[in-house]
C-alpha cells in the first residue's frame, strides 16, 4: 500500500471499492477508506509483538473506551465486533425459549444469533412510514421476552427514532427485559439529531448500548466492538468473555483512531456527503430513498437490487427487490446512477 493511497487528502477514487473484474462490493456498509495513516502505523508496532498473547481477559481496552465516552471500565464490556458483544449478551441474559423482539427488516445477525442461542427470534413489521415501530414492540413483551433491539440509526433503511420516542419505549419496558441500543452507526448522526446515551444508561439500568470500530473507524477487519451499561449488566455479560479473545492489536488501534478525531471526523464529512449527494440524485430519477443517518442507503423498489447486481455491484437484497448500499465512494455512487437509469 503506498503512502500515496494513506493520504486522507487525496479523492476518494484512489481508494475505491471496486473489485478487479467484479464491479463495486457495496453489501457489507464498509467504509471505503483504509484505516488512518496513525491507525497503520499502530498497528505496524504492534504486529512485531505478534508471537505474544494478548491479555488474557481484556482490562487495557475497556479501560481507554470508558475514558473516551465518561463512564468507569467495569460498565464496558468488549468483544469480536459488535456483533461479539451482542452474542455475549445474548448468551448471559437469555435462557432457551425465551424471545429477542426486532424490528424486520434488521441487521441478519440477531436472527442468526438467535438460532445459535436457543432463543426465539420475534421480528416485529416497520410502521406504515417505514421506521421502527417501537410502540408494537413494546406491546409484544411477555413473560418470554428477555431482549429487545433498537437500532439507531435503523439497519437496514438508515432512519433514526427520536429522542422522546426512544425514552417512551425504555419507560414502557419492564425493568427485567434487557434492551440492546445498536449504535453501530452513530459516528454518521449529526450532532442536531445526536442523543445522550450515557444518560439513558444511567435512568435505565436494563439498557447496553452497543458500538462498535467497523464503520466509521474503518477498522472491521480487526474486529473490535463494545457495549457499555450499568455496573451489574456488564458484570454478567463479561461473565461471558472468551479468554485470549480480544487481539493485541485492539488497543493499539482504537487509542490511535481516538488521538486522530479530526481525520476521522474528515473522512466522516466526505462519506454524509456523499451520501447526501447520491441520496438527492436518486431520488430526482424516481428512486425511493428514506434520509438516511448512517453509511449506506435504502434503495426501495421490486427491481433495485437486480438490477445493480446485473451491473456487477454487490448490494445486500432483501426479498422485495429493495437493496442497501454502503456510500462514500464517487466512483461506486456514478456506477449506481449508472445502473439504475437504464431501464
Amino acid at each position: 500500500m503506498t503512502a500515496e493511497m494513506l493520504d486522507p487528502t487525496i479523492p476518494f477514487d484512489a481508494t475505491h471499492t471496486a473489485l478487479p473484474g467484479r464491479g463495486f462490493e457495496l453489501g457489507l456498509s464498509e467504509n471505503p477508506f483504509p484505516p488512518l495513516p496513525s491507525v497503520l502505523k499502530a498497528l505496524n508496532n504492534v504486529m512485531a509483538h505478534a508471537n505474544r498473547y494478548p491479555e488474557f481477559l481484556p482490562e487495557r481496552l475497556p479501560r481507554v473506551i470508558a475514558n473516551r465516552i465518561g463512564v468507569m471500565p467495569d460498565q464496558v464490556v468488549v468483544g469480536s465486533g459488535a456483533t461479539g458483544v451482542a452474542m455475549q449478551i445474548m448468551q448471559a441474559v437469555m435462557k432457551a425459549g425465551e424471545r429477542i423482539v426486532f424490528a424486520m427488516p434488521n441487521f441478519d445477525g440477531y436472527p442468526i444469533m438467535a438460532s445459535i442461542v436457543g432463543v426465539r427470534a420475534t421480528p416485529v413489521p416497520m410502521d406504515t412510514a417505514g421506521r421502527q415501530d417501537l410502540r408494537r414492540m413494546a406491546l409484544t413483551v411477555d413473560r418470554k421476552t428477555s431482549v429487545m433491539v433498537v437500532c439507531r440509526p435503523h439497519n437496514p433503511t438508515g432512519t433514526l427514532v427520536t429522542a422522546t420516542e426512544l425514552e417512551q419505549f425504555l419507560n414502557a419496558i419492564p425493568r427485567r427485559v434487557v434492551v440492546i441500543l445498536d449504535e453501530a452507526y452513530v459516528e454518521f448522526v449529526n450532532d442536531a439529531n445526536a442523543i445522550d446515551a450515557r444518560a439513558l444508561v444511567e435512568r435505565h439500568p436494563n439498557l447496553l448500548v452497543l458500538r462498535t470500530f467497523s464503520k466509521a473507524h474503518g477498522l472491521a477487519g480487526l474486529r473490535i466492538g463494545y457495549a457499555f451499561g450499568s455496573h451489574e449488566l456488564v458484570e454478567r455479560v463479561r461473565r461471558w468473555q472468551l479468554p485470549f479473545g480480544v487481539n493485541s492489536a485492539a488497543v493499539a488501534a482504537v487509542t490511535a483512531s481516538y488521538a486522530a478525531e479530526h481525520e476521522l471526523q474528515d473522512r466522516v464529512a466526505r462519506i454524509t456527503s456523499e451520501r447526501e449527494y447520491l441520496r438527492n440524485a436518486l431520488l430526482r430519477m424516481g428512486v425511493r430513498v428514506p434520509r438516511s443517518f448512517a453509511n449506506f442507503l435504502y434503495l426501495k423498489g421490486p427491481d433495485i437490487a437486480p438490477k445493480l447486481t446485473r451491473a456487477g455491484i454487490t448490494v445486500k437484497a432483501y426479498p422485495d427487490g429493495s437493496a442497501r448500499i454502503a456510500v462514500g465512494d464517487p466512483a461506486a455512487s456514478r456506477a449506481v446512477l449508472e445502473a439504475l437509469s437504464h431501464a
